[in-house]
C-alpha cells in the first residue's frame, strides 16, 4: 500500500492535500516538495497531520504522486507551530501564512556555483590604508567580492586591485558561510542601571525558558547597549537572535552599531534586499549557520533553526500591524512565537504601549526600567505654545518663540528640527475662484500637492498627476491655491527665514531608497545640516549628537482623529521626537505648538508625568472594555459597487448572534469611505476579555452567504486603524 503525506501549497486556502509518496522517496514533516496542482507544478510544506477539509476519506485512485524532494533545509516543528497558530488567530487560510514563511523564492531553487575570493600566496610588505581594511578582515575564508568590500568599507575597485596584483585569488565558493557575531568582540561599560537591566536579559536567555521583559528606558538611556548583551548571551549559548524594527530606515544605523559591538553585521530582512540576497539569507537562517537577524516584522516566519532570544524594539510603534492579506501584529505575534519556542522576548520602549505597560503593572511581564539617560545626559525641557495667545504670522507655520529659539541654536552652531507628520507641500489644494478641491478620483481623500515633483498625490492608493495651469472646473488660470502646510512648505519658510542654514528634509516621499537614507543620517550625524524638517521618520531611533531644539509644527495633528489610541500615539510620537534633542552633552529643548495647551496629553508633555498619563489612559481604557481590557475585532466590506457593500453589510449585521458579553456595532461606513475605488463599510465587535472572539465570528459567518465576485470581506483580530 503506497504512503500518503499531506502538503499544504501557499495559496489562500486553509487545507492540505494528501499526495502519494513515490517509492524510494522519503520525506518528514517540514520538508519541501514539488507536487502538481491541476495543470501547474506547486512547492508545498508536509505536515505532520493533514489539516481542514472535510474529513471523509478519499480514493488512493484519484491521489497525485510527489515529484520531489527539494534540497532545502526543513522547516522546524516550532515554525510549522507559528504559522498554524497565526492563520488561526487571524483567521486567515493557513496557506497564507505558509505565504509570509515562503516569501523567498530564491531558496526553493537550486544553488548556483558561485566564484568569490581568498588570501593567496603573496602577502605584500606595504598596502594602501584601504588595502590594509581588506587584509584585516579576509582571514582563512572565501568572500564574494560584494561581502568583502562591504566588510571591509571599502569600494569593489580595491578588492579587484588585490586580485590584480595577485595577493587575492579565485576560488569557487562551496557556500558563504562567513565569521559570525563575536559576543566578546566590544564589550562595554554600562551604568549601575543598564548593568542590572542587562544582568536580568542574560539570565532569562541561560534559563532558555518563555519570559516576557519590557524595557522600558527614556530616550537616551541606552537600551540598545543592553539588548546586545541578551543578543551576547544567545550567542554565547550557541543560539540565533532577532533582532526587530518597525522601519527599515532605523536598519542602517543599527547595522553599524551591531558591527562595532560584534565585529561582523547581522543579516538584514526587509523589503529592499534583493531576491538572491532574501534566499542566502533564508537558507542560512534554516541551517543555522546565520547567527543574528536585523529585520521587519516579516522576519518572525523565517524558519530559524535554533533562535534563543526575540528582541521587538520601539514595541509601541503602529507599523509593527499588518494591514493587509495575512494581518496580524509583528509585537503580539513575536510574543507568541517566543512562547512556542519556550524562549524569551524583550519589548523595548521610550513609551510603551498601554497593552504592554498593564502587562507589566499586572506581573505578566518583567518590568526593567531605565530612568536616566547614559552619560549623566539630561532629558529635554518641554514647553506647549499656545498659538492662541501667540500665533504664526499670516501665512507662516513657525510661531515667532520658536523662530526666536531656532536664531539662538543656529548661532551657537548647534542643530534644530523641526516635526510636522504631514507628508508634501500642503494637504489640500483649491481654487481661489470657485473653490474646487482637488480630491483623488479613486478615494475618499483630498490630493496631497508635492511642489519638489510638481504633482498631486492620493496617500492612500498612490494616484498622482502633474499640478495643472487651469482649474479642471472653472478653467481659470494661476488661481490654485495650496492650504495647510506639509514638510515641504515649512521647508521652504525656514529657508526664507534662514537662508545662510543648510536644511534637509526628512520625509518618505523625497527619498528614494536606504542607501540615500543612511548618507542623509551620517550628513545630520556629522554636523553638516543646520535644521531638519521631518515627518514621524525622524521620531524613530535616530542618534543625532548635536541636536539643541526640537519643534512641533502641530501638536494636534494626532488628535483630531476618532480612535480610541489617539491620545495614547500622540503622547508616543510626541516624546519621541522632542527626545532626539539633547542626547549628549548639548542642553536639549522641545517646543510643542498647540491650540489644546489644557489636553492631557500636552500637560503630561509639560510636566513629564508619564505614569500620571498612562495610569489615566489605562484607566480610561478600562472604562470603556477596550483593550487591553476588552477585545476587539472589526469586520471591513468592500466591493467596487457601492450599494451591493451597504446591502452584504446589513445581512451580517442582521445574522449577528446575540450575547450579553458582546457588541457588534454598525455596519457603518469607513471614515475613510472609498480606497481605490472600492467602497468600504465596517462592522466592530466589542467583547469582554474572556470571549473567543474567533469562534464567535465563525458560527456568526457560518450560516450566511460567502461573499462573492467584487464583494470582499476582510477579518481584522484586535484593529489598530479604524480608518
Amino acid at each position: 500500500m503506497q504512503t500518503t503525506v499531506p502538503v499544504l501549497l501557499p495559496l489562500a486556502i486553509d487545507m492540505s492535500y494528501d499526495y502519494l509518496l513515490p517509492e524510494g522517496l522519503f520525506v518528514q514533516p517540514g520538508d519541501f516538495v514539488r507536487v502538481p496542482l491541476g495543470s501547474k507544478e506547486r512547492i508545498g510544506l508536509v505536515l505532520d497531520v493533514a489539516v481542514g477539509g472535510s474529513g471523509k476519506p478519499v480514493n488512493p485512485a484519484r491521489l497525485k504522486a510527489v515529484i520531489e524532494r527539494l534540497d532545502v533545509p526543513p522547516v522546524p516543528a516550532v515554525s510549522r507551530k507559528f504559522i498554524d497558530w497565526v492563520a488561526q488567530y487571524s483567521m486567515a487560510p493557513r496557506g497564507m501564512a505558509l505565504r509570509a514563511l515562503m516569501s523567498a523564492k530564491a531558496a526553493f531553487q537550486p544553488v548556483k556555483p558561485k566564484m568569490g575570493v581568498r588570501l593567496g600566496a603573496q602577502i605584500p610588505n606595504k598596502a594602501t590604508e584601504s588595502r590594509q581594511k581588506v587584509l584585516q578582515v579576509v582571514g582563512d575564508h572565501v568572500w564574494s567580492k560584494v561581502a568583502l568590500a562591504e566588510r571591509a568599507g571599502v569600494g569593489a575597485s580595491v578588492v579587484n586591485g588585490l586580485m590584480k596584483s595577485g595577493v587575492l585569488v579565485a576560488e569557487l565558493m562551496t557556500s558563504e558561510t562567513l565569521p559570525g557575531p563575536d559576543p566578546d568582540y566590544a564589550v562595554p561599560t554600562l551604568s549601575e542601571q543598564q548593568e542590572q537591566a542587562a544582568r536580568s536579559l542574560r539570565a532569562s536567555v541561560i534559563a532558555g525558558k518563555f519570559e516576557v521583559l519590557l524595557l522600558d528606558g527614556v530616550t537616551g538611556a541606552g537600551k540598545t547597549e543592553v539588548i546586545f548583551e541578551a543578543i551576547a548571551q544567545s550567542l554565547r549559548e550557541g543560539r540565533q537572535s532577532l533582532f526587530m524594527l518597525p522601519e527599515i530606515a532605523l536598519t542602517s544605523q543599527f547595522l553599524r552599531r551591531f558591527e562595532s559591538r560584534f565585529g561582523v553585521r547581522p543579516a538584514p530582512w526587509h523589503s529592499e534586499i534583493t531576491p538572491a540576497e532574501r534566499g542566502r539569507i533564508w537558507r542560512g537562517v534554516a541551517s543555522g549557520e546565520l547567527r543574528a537577524v536585523i529585520g521587519a516584522r516579516s522576519s518572525l516566519f523565517l524558519p530559524f533553526k535554533e533562535l534563543g532570544v526575540i528582541i521587538v524594539d520601539e514595541e509601541h510603534e503602529p507599523a509593527y500591524k499588518q494591514e493587509s492579506q495575512l494581518i496580524y501584529h509583528g509585537r503580539d505575534m513575536a510574543v507568541v512565537r517566543a512562547m512556542l519556542g519556550k524562549i524569551p522576548v524583550v519589548l523595548s520602549s521610550a513609551t510603551p504601549s498601554i497593552e504592554s505597560h498593564v502587562n507589566a503593572i499586572n506581573g505578566r511581564y518583567t518590568h526593567l526600567k531605565l530612568t536616566e539617560r547614559f552619560a549623566g545626559a539630561k532629558l529635554p525641557d518641554i514647553e506647549a505654545l499656545d498659538l492662541r495667545a501667540d500665533p504664526p504670522e499670516r501665512g507662516r507655520w513657525i510661531a515667532p518663540k520658536l523662530v526666536g529659539e531656532m536664531a539662538q541654536v543656529l548661532e551657537r552652531g548647534e542643530q534644530s528640527l523641526l516635526f510636522l507628520n504631514r507628508r508634501g507641500y500642503a494637504p489640500l489644494t483649491l481654487c481661489r475662484t470657485c473653490g474646487h478641491r482637488f480630491e483623488c478620483p479613486d478615494c475618499s481623500a483630498w490630493l496631497v500637492e508635492h511642489r519638489f515633483h510638481n504633482r498631486l498625490t492620493c496617500h492612500h492608493c498612490g494616484h498622482s498627476s502633474p499640478v495643472p495651469r487651469r482649474c479642471p472646473a472653472c478653467s481659470e488660470e494661476e488661481t490654485l491655491v495650496a492650504c495647510g502646510p506639509g514638510v515641504e512648505r515649512v521647508a521652504e519658510e525656514v529657508r526664507e527665514r534662514f537662508p545662510e542654514a543648510r536644511t534637509a528634509i526628512l520625509s518618505s516621499d523625497l527619498i528614494t531608497d536606504v542607501e540615500e537614507m543612511r548618507t542623509l543620517l551620517e550628513k545630520i550625524s556629522a554636523r553638516e545640516v543646520d535644521i531638519i524638517v521631518g515627518t514621524q521618520l525622524v521620531a524613530k531611533g535616530h542618534h543625532f549628537p548635536g541636536l539643541a531644539l526640537v519643534g512641533v509644527v502641530d501638536g494636534d495633528l494626532g488628535l483630531a482623529h476618532g480612535d480610541p489610541r489617539a491620545g495614547e500615539r500622540t503622547w508616543q510620537l510626541l516624546q519621541q521626537v522632542t527626545g532626539r534633542a539633547g542626547r549628549e552633552q548639548i542642553a536639549g529643548r522641545g517646543l510643542i505648538q498647540t491650540y489644546m495647551p489644557e489636553h492631557p496629553v500636552m500637560q503630561a508633555m509639560v510636566s513629564g508625568d508619564r505614569e500620571r498619563f498612562l495610569k489615566e489612559e489605562g484607566e480610561a481604557r478600562q472604562k470603556g472594555a477596550l483593550p487591553p481590557y476588552g477585545r476587539l475585532a472589526a469586520l471591513i466590506i468592500s466591493s467596487n459597487n457601492s450599494a451591493e457593500a451597504a446591502g452584504y453589510a446589513r445581512i451580517l449585521a442582521q445574522g449577528a448572534p446575540r450575547s450579553a458579553k458582546l457588541r457588534v456595532l454598525g455596519p457603518a461606513e469607513a471614515p475613510i469611505f472609498m480606497i481605490r475605488g472600492r467602497a468600504r463599510f465596517r462592522l466592530l465587535i466589542k467583547a469582554q476579555r474572556e470571549v473567543d472572539i474567533q469562534a464567535f465570528i465563525k458560527a456568526w459567518l457560518a450560516p450566511l452567504p460567502k461573499p462573492k465576485g467584487q464583494l470582499k470581506l476582510t477579518i481584522d483580530i484586535d484593529p489598530h486603524s479604524f480608518m
